[in-house]
């Protein structure tokens, strides 16, 4: 887990986010995007839905400070699953249920621990009126508050 200063704003801890992982910010309007299994790449389309999610859900890595290995994967998943991704639509919405299958499989205990986290809040990014620019404005802190996270 990477946990962001609650006093930085939630874009410089994305860049962070990004950088430490070997991700940048063109990579969300690549036509596909790559993500891996273990050592093996697999490509998607980057529709505009998927797009729109992948950056929410980049926030939700800061906020939680779930990792973007095969567990983090999977704890950051099963987060977003149960509280909610009815916004996603069936294409990303299936991204994220393999992905909580995914952490269930690799590190169960730490993927139920994630659900368990999430809590009974349905608070997310994961929804049309979330306006990324501004989010990218505030705090991390105040991005963990909206999030109810602990």
């Amino acid at each position: 887990m990477t946990a962001y200063p609650s006093e930085w704003s939630v874009r410089r801890a994305r860049d962070a986010y990004l950088e430490r992982n070997g991700f940048d910010v063109a990579s969300y309007d690549r036509r596909w995007t790559t993500f891996k299994v273990g050592p093996v790449p697999f490509g998607v389309p980057n529709t505009r839905r998927h797009r729109w999610a992948i950056m929410l859900h980049d926030l939700h890595h800061v906020a939680t400070g779930y990792g973007t290995d095969l567990a983090g994967e999977g704890e950051v998943s099963a987060w977003e699953l149960r509280r909610g991704i009815r916004h996603l639509g069936p294409y990303v919405g299936s991204i994220v249920v393999g992905g909580a299958l995914m952490g269930l499989l690799v590190s169960p205990r730490r993927t139920l621990a994630a659900w368990r986290a999430s809590g009974a809040t349905r608070a997310t990014l994961f929804d049309p009126r979330s306006d990324y620019e501004s989010l990218l404005d505030e705090t991390v802190d105040t991005l963990r508050q909206r999030l109810a996270v602990n």
